[in-house]
């Protein structure tokens, strides 16, 4: 809740909050609260009452930390007289797409999501501040971000970018990833695995990367591996066992195959990319759990969190 003076009034002008019932959420919820506004010592009118969402986004021109990904205009033409408290009861809605910000009670390092009051007063915008919202994943990306922390990988990175994914639906112009480290048994292959999810109200993709070593007589590059099942459906795959023959495919060099029917993994498809702003291609490679002993297999939060909508390296995605 940040409240602030209205200066485009002058002094005595009227102020305004923005108060989240609650500063949690999951992708596809509602988030509710109110505008509430508090009369100065001369009546004001108000042109528009606007909240944006918004997110910090690299794009291949650089970094954008507040592009909007969704605008809802709560009222509009609002006339407030001196010393007159108005409340704007306000719903808005919460893209599936929506970056994950949080995992079990901390902060993901690196993503932000806010929600920023912006005001139209006689005919010119006023941006304001924001509210930060903790989205926390969904039961069926929670069961994915479990099995990484089973699985050993150690959190690297996360960050939303600019583009689109081959082959996949997307509401929002722009998708994150979550980088990680892979465990132990297979550090000799892979340098690193991307994660990401996009989801919809019904199904969930888990799109992976993982950036192979050179050496030998192969080499280096990036395999990606896809799921697309149902909520449910994800919650009853033992993920830490799909996640896992994925990597133990890539790293014994089995030949790919193509087993993307809705419901399985497609694995191994090697080299491709035909992403968005012409990157590398998907992906995100993350342990994180929903619960905070899944989140901690590996992802140590407390002394990486920066300043909200500061993080993430600038230019172009997909590195």
């Amino acid at each position: 809740m940040f409240k602030r003076m209205l200066s485009a009034f002058g002094v005595g002008g009227p102020s305004v909050d923005t108060v989240l019932d609650s500063p949690h959420a999951v992708p596809g919820q509602v988030i509710t609260g109110q505008v509430r506004i508090q009369g100065g010592s001369a009546d004001a009118e108000i042109g528009q009452v606007v909240l944006t969402l918004v997110t910090a986004v690299k794009t291949p021109h650089g970094h954008n930390p507040h592009t909007e990904f969704h605008r809802l205009v709560v009222d509009q033409n609002v006339r407030v007289t001196a010393g007159q408290a108005l409340n704007l009861p306000f719903r808005l809605p919460l893209s599936f797409e929506s970056p994950i910000t949080a995992v079990g009670n901390n902060p993901l390092p690196g993503v932000t999501v806010g929600v920023r009051t912006d005001l139209v007063i006689a005919g010119a915008p006023d941006k304001g501040d924001l509210d930060p919202v903790l989205v926390h994943p969904l039961p069926s990306q929670d069961r994915v971000l479990d099995a990484f922390g089973e699985l050993g990988f150690q959190f690297r990175k996360a960050d939303v970018e600019a583009g689109h994914l081959h082959g996949v639906r997307q509401e929002l112009p722009f998708f994150q990833e979550v980088e990680f480290f892979p465990p132990a048994q297979f550090a000799h292959t892979v340098n690193e695995v991307e994660l990401t999810f996009v989801a919809d109200p019904t199904h969930l993709h888990v799109i992976l990367e993982a950036d192979k070593r050179a050496g030998g007589f192969h080499g280096g590059g990036d395999t990606f591996g896809r799921f697309h099942v149902s909520h449910q459906e994800a919650a009853d795959t033992n993920w830490a066992d799909a996640i896992g023959g994925w990597l133990q495919q890539i790293t014994d060099r089995r030949p790919a195959h193509n087993a993307f029917d809705g419901h399985n993994p497609a694995f191994g498809q090697h080299g491709q990319h035909g992403y968005g702003q012409q990157r590398r291609g998907p992906g995100m490679g993350a342990a994180i759990g929903g619960a905070a002993a899944g989140l901690v297999g590996g992802m140590i939060i407390g002394d990486m969190i920066g300043d909200a909508f500061e993080g993430g390296d600038d230019g172009a995605g997909g590195e």
